[in-house]
């Protein structure tokens, strides 16, 4: 029972690092292309994913700074000037 558990768990944090690399803006990702990235996670089962989660994914700034536009108007410096 505890090895279906762990395989379930590494299956499982597998899918997650891959369908996240799979939708990760290309241009954000860090270290390694995407493509590599996917053949790390898949080749690697539990080192893969962890190095992944660590070192490529997007940071939360990159996903926030993402080409610097305003997203609402109260944010647009214009959009508050012509007030």
């Amino acid at each position: 029972m505890g090895r279906i558990i762990v395989l379930v768990a590494v299956i499982g944090f597998g899918v997650y690092a891959f369908v996240g690399a799979l939708q990760a803006d290309a241009p954000r990702i860090r270290v390694m292309p995407r493509w590599l990235w996917l053949a790390v996670i898949l080749a690697f089962p539990v080192v893969g994913p962890f190095a992944w989660l660590s070192l490529g994914q997007p940071t939360r700034d990159a996903i926030t700074r993402r080409d610097d536009t305003p997203v609402g108007p109260d944010d647009d410096p214009d959009f508050l000037r012509r007030l």
